[in-house]
């Protein structure tokens, strides 16, 4: 099994785990996120933690779909690839700030029992303003910033050729479309978790879902990903062998794009 085979199947497992560990995550610890009520109840907090450990899945997910993705893809433009990269690290890095976020409204919850009257309220109002920073950071990450890495990796995989069209058309509609959801849900316009803010959704899903089955199944094809790889070498050898100076023969050799 050559490399590239290898690297497209583990984006594509990665880009699975992604899916799976996202949905799982937000559904375990979803009843944190209905109310302060559960920071003044009597909570579920081995659910939230096992969420929270679905979370800390999806990052390292997340930063691992760039990591592998990096060596096939900067062989044909290295400034997207590397952007790609750090894109998909930022998504990351706002991922776990949310987290953390959650994190601590699970001790305010531990603690909020000792607290008089007075103090419980006070828990509460803290608790409301942590779940607004999960909610913030959920509109930043998986769907703003994760719009722009879909764009710049749909654009990427559209020029070389290396999975299916129809595939990449669609990130090239889904990112551009997420990115424009977040910016009417930051607006007001209105809520994330809602039928248009789930409709915007639905491209990215179904990209990152055909994606990954795509990579893990075929892999890349690697004659149109690389510069300089298989392909240019047949390109060479079709145009026979170069004159050197004083009538030699050189050999072809593959041309850097």
């Amino acid at each position: 099994m050559d490399t590239d085979r290898r690297e497209g199947i583990a984006a594509g497992v990665l880009f699975l785990v992604t899916e799976v560990a996202a949905v799982a995550g937000l559904t375990l610890y979803r009843p944190l996120l209905d109310g302060t009520d559960y920071v003044l109840g009597a909570g579920a907090d081995n659910r939230v933690l096992l969420g929270a450990l679905c979370e800390v899945v999806l990052a390292l997910a997340v930063v691992g779909t760039g990591v592998t993705l990096f060596p096939v893809l900067r062989r044909r433009h290295e400034g997207l690839a590397l952007g790609y990269v750090c894109v998909r690290l930022l998504e990351a890095v706002v991922i776990v700030l949310g987290l953390v976020s959650v994190l601590a409204v699970v001790t305010l919850r531990r603690e909020a029992p000792a607290a008089s009257d007075a103090g419980a309220s006070s828990f509460a109002v803290a608790a409301k303003a942590l779940i607004a920073v999960h909610d913030w950071t959920f509109l930043l990450g998986p769907n703003l910033i994760l719009g722009v890495n879909t764009l710049m990796l749909a654009v990427l995989l559209h020029r070389t050729g290396a999975v299916p069209r129809v595939i990449t058309a669609l990130g090239l509609v889904g990112g551009p479309l997420i990115c424009a959801s977040a910016v009417a849900v930051l607006f007001g316009r209105y809520a994330q978790l809602s039928g248009p803010g789930t409709a915007a959704a639905v491209p990215v899903f179904a990209w990152e879902l055909s994606l990954a089955g795509w990579l893990v199944l075929r892999g890349f094809r690697g004659a149109s990903v690389g510069a300089g790889g298989t392909a240019a070498v047949a390109l060479d050898a079709e145009a026979g062998p170069e004159t050197g100076p004083a009538g030699r023969r050189w050999p072809a050799v593959a041309r850097p794009s």
